[in-house]
């Protein structure tokens, strides 16, 4: 699994003000590391920005309004409407928006052939049934294999490109950065304006601003739970489909792509219900303010830590193994103190007192490493998986001294095998590492811990290097008004 290091945000690169940003709606992105955030083409027609809700919304739909008329015009597959349809459905990654399920960079991997054939020999047979809605590409992710949330960010911000590029020239300008007149290709479109470039690309590329109100966590078209939500509900369905149809909408049968598929291209009604059913899920961009999934705070507690919370490492002069590992253990002793005594233990939950995802609190703990890493000038550089994993630890000259911090909550129903991989994996390894297993108590713990502490001392017993285990205790407390 990929890594980041060193995130860098654009607000701190140009030196504006967050909080100017986010009063315009706007996005400040990572340059350097993707944020998991998805443009949804049905928010468009709901934006409040005039080159999103009048002319992007007007440019996704004269687009694939035109594939539907080339697919229909098609006589055979190969015949010039056909390629000509397949050459609109083609849609490159665009990395200058950094968006997307990007690691170390921004770049993506776009739709390749393989996909956009299938996408187009799917469509065909939705519009042999009669269905001519331009949505029909957006729905087709629920079911088309290789077609998620990446493929539709790209699908859409492809079509959208000059719509998006003339925002961020808007916003570029009234928030007071030096832009430059770029002009570049794209998809077989000329794009000339005034932006400013991405210093964090290998080629110069520019940097494109994106509405919040457009960006969701997943697109309504693949979010299953809200999508069966809606079903219950629905007005639409209860009147097109009988119990056997209705049996489609619980979440684990929209999860089988291949049953949710053969249902869908089996009748026409059955293909117009689901797009009934996704258009009545309430339209609603992601909380940028309250961040459920922790895709965002993170990235400013990286800058604001090491002065609200300064805290000096005593760093070894020989930063070997031992020595990294002691640099470590003063981290996560901070990060322990941070969670259960300052009140860091609210960025674990959203704003529903919901605990907020595994990866986010991973998130976390690579902030709060990262910053005062790199406020104490130390020769250790913090790097974090992009999904689920560990920290891993190592000093910038080499891999001579490197140490794993694996984090863990509570409500992992795997958190005891989690710590059996690990310890599987330390025996098997060519290089000896220290690692440490961190588990945060955000409830549901039971008797795992002690189960946890067991498997450590049988493989003490066993003279095996068991991952040490540490608790932090992240259970919300009262705040002082209500003590």
């Amino acid at each position: 699994m990929a890594k980041f290091r060193n995130p860098v945000q654009f607000s701190d690169y140009y030196n504006i003000d967050r909080n100017q940003m986010e009063n315009l709606g706007v996005l400040d992105p990572t340059l350097n590391v993707d944020t998991r955030l998805f443009i949804d083409p049905l928010l468009l027609k709901h934006s409040c920005h005039p080159e999103i809700k009048r002319d992007a919304a007007s440019s996704y739909r004269k687009h694939f309004s035109t594939v539907i008329k080339l697919i229909k015009a098609s006589k055979r597959n190969g015949d010039s409407p056909w390629r000509n349809a397949f050459r609109l459905l083609k849609f490159p990654e665009v990395k200058w928006t950094c968006l997307g399920y990007g690691s170390q960079s921004v770049s993506g991997r776009g739709s390749g052939t393989e996909l956009t054939s299938r996408i187009l020999h799917t469509a065909k047979e939705i519009i042999d049934l009669g269905v001519d809605d331009p949505d029909l590409f957006v729905v087709m992710a629920l079911f088309e294999e290789g077609f998620g949330a990446d493929r539709i960010c790209d699908m859409t911000a492809n079509v959208l490109i000059q719509d998006l590029v003339k925002f961020s020239a808007r916003i570029l300008q009234t928030i007071g950065v030096k832009t430059e007149h770029q002009e570049f290709d794209h998809n077989g479109k000329k794009i000339r304006a005034h932006l400013t470039t991405n210093p964090y690309l290998k080629e110069p590329n520019p940097i494109i601003l994106v509405p919040t109100d457009i960006l969701r966590h997943l697109p309504i078209a693949i979010d299953r739970s809200e999508i069966a939500d809606a079903a219950s509900f629905n007005e639409v369905l209860r009147r097109t489909t009988n119990k056997d149809i209705a049996q489609i909408w619980t979440e684990d049968t929209l999860k089988n792509k291949r049953k949710l598929r053969n249902w869908v291209l089996s009748q026409t009604n059955a293909f117009e219900a689901l797009l009934a059913c996704i258009k009545d899920v309430h339209p609603r961009a992601y909380d940028i303010e309250g961040d459920p999934r922790g895709e965002l705070f993170w990235r400013k507690l990286v800058n604001s830590l090491p002065s609200t919370e300064p805290f000096e490492l005593q760093i070894p002069r020989r930063l070997d193994s031992e020595g990294v590992a002691k640099v470590v253990e003063q981290i996560i002793k901070q990060f322990q103190f941070l969670i259960e005594e300052r009140r860091l233990s609210e960025e674990l939950y959203d704003a529903t007192g919901k605990p907020r995802p595994e990866r986010s609190a991973q998130r976390l703990f690579f902030a709060v490493a990262y910053a005062y890493c790199k406020a104490n000038d130390a020769d250790l550089t913090p790097e974090a998986d992009t999904g689920n994993g560990p920290v891993d630890f190592k000093i910038s000259s080499g891999f001579t001294g490197r140490v794993l911090v694996e984090i863990k909550l509570s409500t992992n129903s795997k958190l005891l095998k989690g710590y059996k991989l690990q310890l599987e994996k330390y025996r098997n390894a060519e290089e000896t590492h220290r690692a440490y297993y961190i588990v945060i108590d955000v409830g549901g713990m039971g008797s795992k811990d002690q189960r946890l502490f067991e498997e450590r001392n049988d493989a003490v017993a066993r003279q095996e290097l068991p991952p040490k285990i540490m608790l932090v205790n992240g259970i919300r407390k009262a705040s002082a008004s209500k003590l």
